[in-house]
Parts: C-alpha cells; structure tokens; sequence
C-alpha cells in the first residue's frame, strides 16, 4: 500500500476517535452513582403558584425533590414542610435542584390560595415551586411516577379518594425516579435525602456533550 495513503487512513481513523471522545464525553457515563432506580416521571401539566403552566420540560435536567400537602391542613403538613424547609435551606443555590410541593386538596387550593401558602413560607418560589391542578392527574403522578403512595389506595370515584402521604421523592436528571421513599417526618430518612441529592447532583444528565445532537445548548 502506498505509505502516503496509509498515512492518510491513520489521520483519519486518529481524527475520528478525537472525535467520538469530544463528543460522548459529556454523557452520563461520568459521574453516576448507585442510587436505584424506582420508576420514570410520567409527562404532567400541573398550574403553579404564578397562575403559570408547570410542566415536566420544566424539571428537564434537574433534581427535584416531589412532595405532597395541602394548604388547610393542621397534621403531619407543616412539619412536613418545616423539615422541607431544611433541605431547601441546604439547596437553594444549586441551579440544578428545585422542590415540588403538590396539592393534594385542589378543590380548595386555587391559585391565590397555594400563593399566599408559599408568601407564608418565605421561599424562592423559583427554586420551590407549588402546584396544583386536576385531582385525578395529581393523584395519578404520587401512585404511578413518584410511587409515595399505594396505588391500591384509589378508590372508583375520584370525588371520594384522598391522598395524604407523608412521604418524598427524588428525581434524578433524567426524570427517573431514584434511591428510596423518604419519610418527611423522620430525621434519618431527611439526612439520607440530603446525601443522595447531593449525590444525583454530581450525576451528569444523559445527553451529549455542548449540546451536539440536542437542542440543549
């Protein structure tokens, strides 16, 4: 073979695996954890606090913690969400993370009524978002996405079920559900979200690297 070809085919095969490594680089190969995974977000349009569309391309790669309360209610809420607020505390500054706070009682929490709940909690309501929206759509994310509560509790009419679950999910990224079920109201299990946030944080979204075959920039 003529060796002035053979250099060519070299530079290119060279140049190809320059290449490849600059592109799949910025994949989710670096950086995963072993965090299990528990089950995907199904797509949702809820209505946030601002009255706005709240929808799952807002919570595309970011890690979210997803909770469930209702505005009137005197139990285990506000220590939910006083125990929420410490991990917002931990996490406010980290532009991948965000909280999601779901109206289990949207009869009654409006939209002025979820805005005024999250005025009272003084937070970046960017960074710890309140929503609310069809019950039977909310409903269906905490069984079949978040898995916080257990499916076998729906009940055939709609008007007759309540969810009330003291428990949290972690979303990765991805939108996959991760680690394991965090009880709201328990100090290990609050220490151990903190550590896997921390952890899912560090993860790398799953797509290409500066955005090529995306339309991510």
């Amino acid at each position: 073979m003529n060796k002035k070809l053979l250099g060519y085919i070299v530079f290119f095969v060279l140049l190809t695996f320059v290449f490849m490594f600059f592109v799949f680089r910025g994949t989710d190969v670096l950086h995963k954890s072993n965090l299990p995974l528990r089950s995907s977000v199904q797509p949702f349009v809820f209505i946030n606090q601002d009255g706005q569309s709240f929808t799952n391309t807002d919570v595309a790669g970011k890690v979210y913690v997803a909770e469930y309360f209702f505005t009137t209610c005197k139990g285990i809420c506000p220590k939910m969400n006083n125990n929420m607020k410490g991990i917002y505390e931990a996490f406010k500054n980290e532009p991948d993370f965000l909280i999601v706070s779901h109206s289990c009682n949207p009869e009654t929490d409006s939209v002025p009524q979820i805005k005024h709940y999250a005025d009272s909690l003084n937070v970046n309501t960017k960074k710890w978002i309140f929503v609310t929206g069809r019950k039977d759509s909310l409903y269906k994310m905490a069984r079949y996405s978040y898995g916080i509560d257990d499916p076998k509790n729906a009940v055939a009419d709609i008007k007759d079920d309540f969810l009330h679950t003291q428990f949290f999910a972690l979303v990765d990224k991805n939108g996959k559900v991760r680690g394991g079920v965090y009880d709201g109201l328990k100090k290990e299990d609050l220490e151990k979200l903190k550590k896997d946030i921390a952890a899912l944080l560090k993860e790398n979204p799953a797509r290409f690297a500066n955005g090529i075959f995306t339309n991510t920039p």
